[in-house]
């Protein structure tokens, strides 16, 4: 018999959606008891399906059949009903401070877990900031995208991008969701560059566009 879910804040996934896209978030919040506290508090009507500790504790809070609601207005790809098509995973972070290594390992290790029941591809592993650039930064620009890569378990640009392609065109072909070029070169930034500032420049378009080449989104399942 399954166990109970430790959060009330649930449905079922809209047109029979299945999950395609894990979005990693950051709490946002002081300890991690206190976003506890409020992933499973029927008025805040938040959740995630997973909440990782610092010190690498995995607490599995809605069913990952399941409808969390984590992600909120966006899109990535075709699909503008994230919260249907997701899992989504809380790591207790206040939002300015390093990930330490147990939190890493442990969200190694439960991803590759994630990813193999659903198959779901390393391209399919974004942060809240990649599907809603215009409001979220999270998970943040302290946290290790390309550790995740390098184990497989997310994407990240290497040189073979075509500088002159165009950074929105090529932002838009990975996946990132209609919105102002400078808001989505925020976005792109926060992941891959960050603390890159000033206009677009060749390396943003370069990264971009090698992104786009080698991880074309295929946005999975259309909302119904």
């Amino acid at each position: 018999m399954a166990a109970e879910p430790a959060s009330p804040n649930f449905g079922e996934r809209r047109g029979g959606a299945r999950p395609s896209l894990i979005v990693l978030h950051y709490t946002a919040m002081p300890t991690c008891a206190e976003a506890r506290a409020r992933l499973c508090d029927p008025a805040a009507e938040v959740s995630a399906h997973y909440l990782v500790s610092e010190a690498g504790v995995v607490e599995a809070l809605v069913a990952e059949e399941a409808r969390a609601w984590h992600a909120g207005a966006g899109a990535w790809g075709a699909i503008t009903d994230v919260n249907s098509h997701s899992i989504g995973i809380e790591l207790a972070n206040p939002g300015d401070a390093p990930f330490p290594e147990p939190q890493m390992a442990a969200l190694e290790a439960l991803l590759a877990g994630i990813m193999a029941r659903w198959a779901i591809p390393p391209e399919r592993v974004i942060g809240h900031s990649d599907m809603a650039p215009e409001r979220k930064r999270d998970p943040g620009p302290r946290f290790d995208w390309r550790r995740l890569a390098q184990a497989g378990l997310s994407v990240w640009p290497g040189t073979g991008g075509d500088p002159a392609t165009a950074f929105v065109a090529s932002a838009r072909a990975s996946g990132y969701p209609d919105a102002a070029p400078e808001t989505l070169l925020a976005a792109f930034r926060l992941r891959f560059r960050p603390g890159t500032g000033g206009p677009e420049d060749a390396e943003d378009r370069a990264l971009a566009a090698d992104l786009a080449r080698r991880f074309p989104v295929d946005g999975g399942t259309a909302d119904a």
